[in-house]
This record gives C-alpha cells, sequence and structure tokens, in this order.
C-alpha cells in the first residue's frame, strides 16, 4: 500500500516550472502599471470633484476681501465676507463628503 510520491527537488537541482509560476505571475501584474506622480493625481482628483477646488476658491476669495475690508474700515462688507466664507467652506465640506460616499459606494458595488 505504498504510494510514490514525487519527489522534492533537491537545492543542486534546478526548480520546476510550477515553482517559478510566480515570476510570470508578477510581469504579468506589472504590464498596466504605471506611477502617477503628484500634479497627475492633483489634476485627477480635481476632475473627479470639481466643485471642491471651486469651493475653495470662494472661501479663500471672500476671505481676501473681507480682511482687505476690515483694513480698509467697511465693517458692514467685512462681516458680510466672512459670512459668505463661512458658508463657501461649508458648501465645500458637504460637496467633498458627498462625494467620497459616492466613491465608496461605487467601490462598493464593484
Amino acid at each position: 500500500m505504498s504510494e510514490k510520491s514525487e519527489p522534492s527537488p533537491s537545492p543542486s537541482s534546478p526548480a520546476s516550472l510550477s515553482d517559478l509560476d510566480w515570476i510570470q505571475l508578477r510581469e504579468e501584474m506589472d504590464t498596466g502599471h504605471t506611477v502617477e506622480t503628484i500634479f497627475d493625481k492633483f489634476i485627477r482628483k480635481i476632475k473627479e470633484q470639481p466643485l471642491v477646488p471651486a469651493g475653495c476658491a470662494v472661501a479663500t476669495g471672500a476671505l481676501c476681501y473681507g480682511l482687505w475690508s476690515f483694513k480698509e474700515g467697511n465693517k458692514r462688507m467685512s462681516q458680510y465676507m466672512m459670512r459668505t466664507r463661512v458658508i463657501a467652506q461649508g458648501f465645500t465640506v458637504a460637496v467633498a463628503v458627498l462625494g467620497t460616499s459616492r466613491a465608496f459606494g461605487r467601490n462598493s458595488k464593484e
């Protein structure tokens, strides 16, 4: 009742073809891989969620104009711009959260 099994290759003998399958697998996996630079990632994120940079720009503009109005002594415009900045920041955060949740929902369906 003894069964013969394949002898395991000794360290001095050449490895079998099945032992080197991982090399072929790695080469197949690396063929489509490209390195993404920081600039490329920045552009990709802007294309994915274009309202986030727009909200940041509006908030920054309101902040700058509000500070300039405060420096000039126009307190009413300064206060109005600070309120506009808060609204723009809230909009930016809401859009970022919605975009992120949408991306997670899309990934979970795949």
